[in-house]
């Protein structure tokens, strides 16, 4: 498959990955909990979206599978990309404020989505 569709898929599969992870990272960490579990929880329900949608239909085929190893690797990929985005928006939190982080978290999220792509097309779905 070309660089182009998986860039395509990956960018849609984001888009909507992204919307549910900032709801529930805005909602947790308005009325619930601090802002570095909420993004946690955020990203939780966004990877269950994406590692799914992402495996069934940007990186399908072309020797790509979903499976148990490519759960594997996305679960480590996933967690390094977390701790990272986290620990990014925890410290703009401690030194700007709440209203600072929840503003730059999208950031932190296009970076991380930048290293996921290429983890994923290049590590996570290869069925090799």
């Amino acid at each position: 498959m070309s660089l182009y569709r998986h860039l395509r898929g990956y960018a849609a599969v984001g888009l909507l990955q992204w919307l549910v992870e900032y709801a529930v990272m805005l909602a947790l960490s308005q009325w619930v909990m601090p802002v570095a579990p909420a993004n946690v929880a955020g990203r939780v329900s966004g990877a269950l979206l994406g590692f799914w949608l992402n495996g069934k239909w940007t990186f399908a085929g072309d020797g790509r599978q979903l499976g148990p190893r490519a759960a594997r690797r996305f679960l480590l990929m996933w967690i390094a990309l977390t701790v990272l985005n986290t620990a990014a928006v925890a410290l703009v939190d401690r030194h700007a404020g709440l209203a600072a982080a929840q503003s730059l978290k999208p950031l932190a999220d296009v970076l991380s989505a930048g290293l996921g792509f290429v983890l994923s097309r290049h590590w996570v779905y290869r069925a090799v």
